[in-house]
């Protein structure tokens, strides 16, 4: 199974939502270096489907860009919620491990105060680095195992 990403996303502070930015660098035991979420634990990288993005963009008339859901990567053309926990992933050119699926969202988050709900506690996914690389817009997100 592949995706594309559409989006990678950072921001300098938690619970607040991404900007877009033209690539990012994945570092094992950092993540994203200056990203918010940065750190040697679970959630080094979040991801989420294009398709969750459009699902909840139906129901609420203020624009969904990318980073709303504070998401690092968002794919097209996967469904990343369904993935299991241990599947391994490239993205762009990293290797990384799906570690968590949804989240216990803080009620305060930006995007849940803008739009009354927040897909990210239940169709994003997190993930860890396993070996470094890079990833940008148009990259692939490829199911390994």
């Amino acid at each position: 199974m592949t995706g594309t990403i559409l989006a990678v996303c950072v921001s300098e502070k938690k619970g607040e939502q991404k900007h877009p930015v033209d690539a990012i660098t994945l570092e094992v035991r950092v993540g994203i270096p200056g990203d918010a979420h940065a750190g040697d634990w679970h959630r080094m990288l979040s991801l989420l489907s294009a398709e969750s993005v459009r699902k909840l963009q139906e129901k609420v008339n203020i624009p969904l860009t990318p980073g709303a859901f504070a998401e690092n990567v968002l794919v097209d053309g996967m469904e990343v919620h369904t993935l299991p926990v241990g599947t391994k992933l490239r993205v762009g050119t990293a290797l990384c491990e799906v570690t968590q699926i949804g989240k216990e969202c803080h009620a305060d988050c930006a995007i849940r105060r803008q739009t009354g709900d927040c897909v990210m506690p239940r169709e994003g996914i997190f993930a860890r680095v396993l070996e470094s690389g890079t990833a940008k817009a148009g990259d692939a997100v490829e199911v390994l195992a």
